[in-house]
């Protein structure tokens, strides 16, 4: 299931956030960089932010009992292009077909609106690289991404084009 998260979902979105970020990504990044990139990517204040954006637009996931996860993105981040900034599993949630569902939405969502691509940045130790392959995603470029407070995001942009 995916439903339109709103404003009032904020704490939840921050809830499934810190559960699928403290799971998933240590031993790719540091404890430290994880605590470092929550605190600045899911304060209240960025995701209000974020909800005020227009084109910007979280959606929970899960099944008719609970929500295991978030997918936020952004339609016209670029010309013609949707930005996946986020999609976010909880452990729960993994092995349930959530992540390739709600890929799918996105691909019929980005048609709706008029764009032809999305992008995503992925770390390149993140074993969901291999997922983002497998749902169509190429690599178009790789860079590191100065973050703050010494830390860095080295990052695969992947691209799906319609």
């Amino acid at each position: 299931m995916i439903k339109k998260a709103t404003i009032k979902d904020i704490s939840l979105i921050q809830d499934l956030a810190q559960k699928s970020w403290r799971s998933h990504y240590p031993g790719i990044i540091s404890h430290e960089q994880i605590d470092f990139m929550l605190d600045l990517m899911y304060s209240e204040e960025e995701i209000t932010r974020q909800f005020n954006n227009p084109n910007y637009h979280y959606y929970l996931l899960g099944d008719a009992e609970n929500f295991y996860g978030i997918m936020g993105f952004e339609n016209h981040y670029e010309e013609n292009t949707t930005k996946l900034h986020r999609i976010y599993i909880t452990e729960e949630g993994k092995g349930k077909g959530l992540g390739k569902e709600a890929i799918q939405f996105l691909k019929n969502q980005i048609l709706e609106v008029g764009d032809q691509r999305i992008i995503l940045a992925v770390n390149k130790q993140n074993p969901s690289y291999h997922f983002y392959l497998s749902q169509g995603f190429k690599v178009y470029e790789e860079g590191v991404f100065d973050i703050g407070n010494g830390f860095v995001m080295d990052d695969y942009l992947m691209e799906w084009n319609a």
